[in-house]
């Protein structure tokens, strides 16, 4: 996939590639650092941001502003939303369907790029002794 997208696959590229195709819990740079580190030693951080500019800017990955902290990254590019827990601040993917923004045309705006996110508490939680 990286070939046909345009990126020159490396050990790095196709490591963190994998590692957000496999592990969708919507990362950040240091958890992704964190977990492929043992793996690759000579993985840095500064990689890992790289890579995934890389991949953002050429539309495999999107990049979620939704943590006040720490961009999170996510390898499901379709049309969904984001629920982000407030206990145990887990990112849930929201299926969405025909979402329309009403009335651009008359407002001159052109939208390249659209978040929608929620934030509450998890069936998990909710069910738990953590509230």
């Amino acid at each position: 996939m990286l070939k046909e997208c345009g990126i020159k696959p490396s050990k790095h590229r196709i490591a963190i590639f994998e590692y957000l195709f496999n592990h969708r819990v919507h990362p950040t740079v240091d958890i992704i650092f964190k977990d492929l580190f043992f793996d690759i030693p000579t993985l840095s951080k500064t990689t890992v941001y790289n890579t995934l500019k890389l991949f953002s800017e050429h539309g495999i990955i999107k990049i979620l502003n939704i943590d006040e902290n720490n961009l999170r990254y996510d390898a499901d590019i379709s049309e969904h939303a984001h629920f982000k827990c407030d206990k145990c601040k887990r990112l849930i993917d929201i299926p969405m369907k025909n979402r329309k923004f009403e009335g651009l045309e008359t407002c001159g705006l052109i939208i390249s790029e659209y978040q929608i996110y929620c934030k509450g508490i998890c069936n998990e939680c909710q069910n738990s002794n953590i509230q």
